[in-house]
């Protein structure tokens, strides 16, 4: 019993823990198998577990960096800012949860747009960031993916768009929801002049973004595993009151219900966009 009173002992408490010294942040523990890899390795492997191939999210500008060539990427739009039209309030107001996501991602919206050339070849090319607000669609998303493609458009190229997002920004309403059409409406314009316009869907593709633009491509191209869909499994299931079968809304499942045409690793996707690039080369130069 002894021991039992030194360790409610008073005096014990004013003893100081010694500081670590070890470095934070060296280690990461995949999420999906488990196992432990030095963040330097999964910086190297694109974000992608070497031990079993799970994808992480990527940023914007790691993304920009993965598929287009070095010093390539010219940005456009870089001066657009989501603002707070409806004055919508929930926990916190939208213009703080806006000013929070400025700090801590350093970008004024999650999408980047802009130019660039892809192994020798131009795009014009849209890729949703999912740090920003969870990739929500707000007007600037919805208006930058549409440039994108006015861009292959007007340069008569071929139109790349990378879709990352948890659908519509409840916070601008209706006006979110008004970027489904204005981006279909701009996909119809390429679609018309005969320009390739392809669609890359990567973890999560869901809402608003997998109802509009990001399911109309030439050819929609996702990674392993991502999550595309409109509702949640859960909503779903509710509604039709059925269990879905495993794998449901996941990259597998849907190619094989034919509702993505091709699954591409992320070490591999440049080097296929390249190929399909070529591949429909002959499609532009008749415009």
């Amino acid at each position: 019993m002894g021991h039992f009173h030194d360790v409610k002992n008073p005096k014990l408490k004013n003893i100081k823990k010694g500081v670590s010294s070890t470095p934070t942040g060296l280690w990461k523990k995949c999420v999906s198998c488990s196992e432990i890899i030095q963040t330097d390795k999964l910086e190297e492997n694109n974000q992608v577990c070497p031990y079993c191939n799970h994808h992480y999210r990527l940023s914007g500008p790691d993304r920009i960096n993965l598929l287009l060539d070095e010093g390539s990427f010219v940005e456009v739009g870089s001066e657009m800012k989501s603002v707070d039209p409806l004055k919508f309030k929930d926990k916190l107001e939208y213009s703080q949860r806006l000013e929070a996501a400025y700090k801590s991602t350093g970008v004024k919206d999650g999408t980047l747009c802009g130019t660039g050339l892809l192994e020798g070849q131009p795009v014009a090319m849209a890729v949703m960031d999912f740090r920003f607000m969870g990739g929500s669609m707000g007007v600037v998303t919805g208006e930058k993916v549409a440039l994108a493609m006015d861009l292959a458009y007007q340069n008569k190229t071929p139109c790349i768009v990378v879709s990352c997002s948890g659908g519509a920004r409840m916070q601008e309403g209706i006006l979110s929801l008004m970027q489904m059409a204005k981006t279909s409406a701009s996909r119809a314009r390429l679609k018309e002049a005969g320009l390739p316009y392809i669609s890359v869907l990567t973890d999560p593709t869901t809402g608003g973004c997998a109802a509009s633009f990001a399911m109309l491509g030439d050819l929609n191209i996702a990674e392993p595993k991502a999550l595309i869909g409109f509702a949640g499994p859960r909503v779903i299931e509710q509604s039709i009151r059925q269990t879905l079968p495993d794998g449901f809304q996941r990259s597998e499942f849907l190619r094989d219900h034919g509702f993505i045409d091709r699954i591409a690793h992320r070490k591999d996707l440049k080097q296929e966009l390249s190929f399909f690039l070529r591949l429909f080369s002959p499609v532009q130069s008749r415009t």
